[in-house]
């Protein structure tokens, strides 16, 4: 069955009709050219498809397409204002924090969802202090929060500091 909807992708409305089975990450790179979240496994076990709903990190992989109607979907070529990059791929450029860059746009989408929620204060498996208003992105509170994206370069090492000089920045990391 056809559903006629009106996604919103990195600030740009696009009336389509898809199938109400369509993910949001096929109806976005197969109908929409939108092609910054990739497709690895389709199970949402490797995070390269993560963008951002509604400022919430999903893999677009597992959402339907019907679903994100009327929901503003970042994806990592989004977070770039007028052609200018946004700190995050500043940083894992500089941190050279990508080998092949398959998983790079996932990563770096995934990267502002963490910022946003350690800015909220939500906390992860490993947060010390559960009551505090902001949480302090060390290391390890990188390292779990964005262990729902894979690399299969293993640039892991470098993404930890890009993620975290971008914490420091924003006033997310001590």
């Amino acid at each position: 069955m056809d559903n006629q909807i009106t996604l919103r992708v990195d600030g740009a409305d696009t009336p389509l009709t898809v199938d109400t089975r369509t993910s949001l990450l096929d109806a976005m790179r197969e109908r929409l050219g939108a092609t910054s979240a990739k497709k690895g496994c389709d199970h949402g076990q490797c995070g390269a498809c993560t963008v951002l709903l509604d400022g919430r990190r999903v893999n677009s992989c597992l959402v339907l397409a019907v679903t994100a109607e009327g929901q503003e979907v970042t994806t990592s070529d989004g977070l770039a204002t007028g052609g200018t990059p946004h700190a995050l791929h500043d940083a894992f450029v500089d941190h050279d924090a990508y080998q092949c860059g398959y998983c790079t746009p996932g990563q770096i989408a995934s990267a502002a969802g963490v910022l946003a929620e350690a800015a909220r204060g939500w906390p992860s498996a490993v947060t010390e202090d559960l009551v505090a208003d902001a949480t302090d992105l060390t290391d390890a509170e990188i390292r779990e929060r964005m262990s729902g994206n894979l690399c299969r370069c293993a640039a892991y090492a470098n993404i930890v500091p890009a993620v975290a000089e971008v914490a420091v920045e924003q006033g997310v990391r001590a």
